[in-house]
């Protein structure tokens, strides 16, 4: 015979599953949209810098 196990079951937590992912994606898709828009972005830091490597490196990929 079959016991029953305190606690979900596997029916249960599909359900759960099935209503809160969405709940989750709305709430971060609506938080990063206001994080984004209120800091600016720095470019500085991906800027290549100018050194001797990176002029060799530029000069070998010209045709």
């Amino acid at each position: 015979m079959t016991e029953k196990k305190e606690g979900t079951n596997r029916r249960g937590f599909l359900k759960l599953a099935g209503t809160v992912a969405p709940a989750a994606v709305a709430a971060v898709a609506a938080g990063g949209a206001t994080q984004a828009a209120a800091q600016p972005v720095d470019l500085s830091s991906l800027t290549m810098q100018d050194t001797d490597h990176t002029r060799a490196y530029l000069e070998s990929t010209r045709f």
